[in-house]
């Protein structure tokens, strides 16, 4: 079976690539595992100075996948377990966070919900032009999970974060840029040469003292994170006790507008 993840070392930058092969270069629970495993990799690499993680040329991802094999019906699957599956996107985000050395989001095409929770895992992003970036969670009946609505405060702030996490608001990337929530922008197809020149300029750097400032940085700005943010996997379990979860998921696997009742 072929690996979801690529990865390549150039001098003293990682670049780490996935591609499922489906249109949606979706977050299975196979492609987070892989993801999680290449991050732990860099966490204890004092010879890497810049992680870069990238999706395709077409598309980053468009989210989790609610066709994965592995996904069950919550309703037939224990509290207890149910738990331990929800801690896969977190532990992946977590993973990425804690990268010792700097990392950049290298985005194409659409970049939706639990890639958007990827995204801002990292230090910084570059997005193409052409990218776009949705949250649609609240549009499925869940709230947005994986620890992300601290790291879209501390990035866009509060009024922009509601825009993003609640109102389910499409956005550009220039839009995107505007706002803070990404860093550079490239023309199309060239987010990952952008990165590459970034990585560059970070790889001459002394890379002990970036990776220091970055941490110290890390905490000031996510400081009440884990306080605020570890609470939504059990909103997230909550939620998928209600028929407004049920119909979200129901409606968006078959293509039509979804009926919610607040139940």
């Amino acid at each position: 079976m072929a690996e979801l993840v690529t990865v390549k070392i150039e001098g003293r930058t990682a670049i780490v690539s996935f591609d499922t092969g489906g249109r949606a270069n979706a977050l299975s629970q196979r492609l987070m595992r892989e993801l999680t495993a290449a991050a732990l990799r860099f966490h204890d690499a004092p010879e890497i100075s810049t992680v870069i993680l990238t999706g395709r040329t077409d598309v980053f991802t468009m989210g989790a996948d609610l066709k994965d094999p592995e996904r069950q019906d919550p309703a037939g699957i224990p509290l207890s377990q149910r738990r331990i599956i929800q801690r896969a996107g977190p532990r992946l985000c977590e993973a990425w966070e804690k990268i010792d050395a700097l990392t950049i989001c290298a985005i194409e095409g659409w970049c939706i919900g639990g890639g958007m929770a990827l995204m801002v895992s990292l230090d910084l992003r570059v997005a193409s032009e052409a990218a776009r970036f949705y949250v649609p969670e609240v549009e499925r009946g869940m709230n947005m999970s994986w620890g992300s609505i601290p790291r879209f405060v501390a990035l866009v702030g509060p009024a922009r974060a509601k825009r993003l996490a609640a109102l389910c608001e499409k956005v550009g990337a220039q839009t995107a840029e505007s706002w803070g929530l990404i860093d550079y922008l490239a023309p199309p197809e060239s987010a990952l040469k952008r990165a590459k020149a970034l990585a560059d300029d970070t790889g001459r750097l002394p890379p002990t003292a970036l990776k220091m400032v970055k941490q110290d940085v890390n905490v000031a700005a996510h400081a009440l994170s884990r306080a605020t943010g570890h609470r939504d996997l059990e909103s997230f379990l909550l939620m998928q006790e209600s028929d407004d979860f049920r119909e979200g998921v129901a409606s968006f696997l078959e293509g039509r507008e979804p009926r919610f009742t607040g139940d």
